[in-house]
């Protein structure tokens, strides 16, 4: 017996058109969005997920792994090597707990801040790229932050 594949089209299927999909647009936005930071980041040596990590290190100064792999919604297998890169280029030190040393803190070190300082424009840099309103990216902010509160 023959099995014939179905037509192309959407017809039969029509949940199943790419541009119906919420996911889609949201994921070729971010690639974009993050695309506009490697220009400005790749002189200091970092990607752009090594960027958020050191924007939430900055914040506190430091932090276990497990709070930044929830803070950033990255798992322990992508944050590891990462901060294993930062640590490389010496801009955070890693530390074993003495009370539970399956607990690692991550501190900003000296060239961490003096990177911080060298980064500091990169948002404002970015933001030029963005042929959007101030209002509509502040409501889309806004819209992206609820969804990914009431996701969890």
């Amino acid at each position: 017996m023959e099995h014939n594949p179905p037509q192309a089209g959407t017809e039969d299927c029509p949940q199943l058109q790419l541009n119906s999909q919420l996911c889609f647009p949201l994921y070729a936005a971010a690639r974009k969005v993050v695309n506009h930071y490697t220009p400005y980041l790749k002189p200091f040596g970092i990607t752009y997920t090594q960027y958020i990590v050191l924007l939430a290190l900055w914040e506190s100064g430091s932090a276990t792994v497990g709070d930044l792999c929830r803070r950033l919604y990255l798992d322990n297998g992508t944050i590891t090597p990462l901060l294993k890169k930062l640590e490389e280029a010496g801009f955070i030190a890693r530390s074993r707990s003495k009370q539970d040393e399956r607990v690692v803190t991550i501190t900003v070190t000296e060239s961490g801040w003096d990177l911080r300082q060298q980064v500091k424009n990169v948002p404002f840099q970015v933001s030029k790229c963005n042929p959007m309103t101030h209002e509509d990216t502040y409501c889309l902010y806004k819209l992206l932050r609820r969804l990914v509160e009431q996701l969890d």
